[in-house]
């Protein structure tokens, strides 16, 4: 299969947004229009470091998304890079579009001087986790979360 990963670009809305609802509800977090608007926004606030790819097949369909953006690391005075989301359409799986989409982050970060870039993920997403194994280095770091009331 041919991969194009490109920068999402304003025409892509439609294929992004099939893709971004399907993540949403992989994690059982429904998008409403609000938070689809809001996101799709900060993609293209060229005052807002926040970043994104698409996957498509060799018939321009989208098969992956890939959010990401600049995140200061104070420890070392520097901004690294972290992934927000990551997507492969489930019948994409195993094609090889999530390594051609980290091969595009991998040069994303470069270009923008990142060491490195960090993500988090779902303890039972297994299928993925293998992936994160195969790339990446697993950290030491436990995540937590304090909800605001």
């Amino acid at each position: 299969m041919t991969l194009a990963i490109t920068p999402l670009d304003r025409d892509d809305y439609t294929e992004w947004k099939s893709l971004y609802v399907a993540y949403g509800e992989f994690y059982n977090m429904p998008l409403d229009q609000s938070t689809l608007d809001t996101v799709w926004s900060w993609i293209f606030d060229s005052d807002n470091p926040f970043y994104a790819l698409i996957a498509k097949d060799e018939h321009g369909n989208g098969v992956g998304l890939m959010h990401y953006r600049e995140m200061p690391s104070p420890l070392r005075g520097t901004v690294v890079g972290f992934l927000d989301d990551l997507f492969i359409e489930p019948t994409h799986r195993g094609s090889g579009a999530v390594d051609a989409m980290f091969t595009a982050l991998n040069e994303a970060a470069k270009e923008h001087g990142w060491p490195f870039v960090r993500w988090i993920t779902a303890e039972n997403n297994y299928r993925g986790r293998a992936v994160y194994d195969r790339i990446a280095s697993k950290t030491q770091w436990q995540t937590y979360q304090l909800d605001i009331p």
